[in-house]
């Protein structure tokens, strides 16, 4: 399994787009790792990571739907808080229970799947309706 960044996920405004090429790019080489048999050690990577990107990444888009009214705001950062909720569950397994196979599929299945749906959906309903208004 591979996660690849391809042109129909962009949303149109860089800023955003490449804060999720990074993304992309470093849930890869988690699932690089996995295959490679050392999905644990990389795991505690991308958690750092993750634990700097929902903070910066969340916070630049809610600040572009705050500064241009978006009306799907409620909805699209209530997703946001879901996602956090689940990092943060997972990130309490890692401190409990240490980097396990389980905790390795539990991470891909939440980011890989949460991430494509959010992008496909929400975030280029914003990448568009930011495209009006900046």
């Amino acid at each position: 399994m591979s996660i690849v960044w391809t042109d129909d996920l962009a949303t149109g405004v860089d800023a955003i787009d490449i804060q999720h090429k990074e993304l992309f790019k470093r849930i890869d080489n988690l699932l690089d790792s996995c295959r490679l048999g050392k999905g644990r050690d990389e795991l505690k990577n991308v958690i750092q990571f993750l634990d700097d990107y929902v903070v910066t990444h969340f916070s630049a888009e809610e600040t572009y739907m705050q500064k241009y009214s978006y009306p799907e705001y409620p909805t699209h950062r209530s997703q946001h808080l879901e996602f956090t909720k689940n990092f943060t569950d997972i990130k309490k397994e890692l401190e409990r229970e240490g980097a396990g196979v389980y905790l390795v599929v539990t991470i891909n299945h939440v980011v890989v799947d949460w991430l494509q749906n959010h992008i496909r959906k929400m975030d280029k309903a914003l990448g568009s309706f930011l495209k009006t208004k900046v």
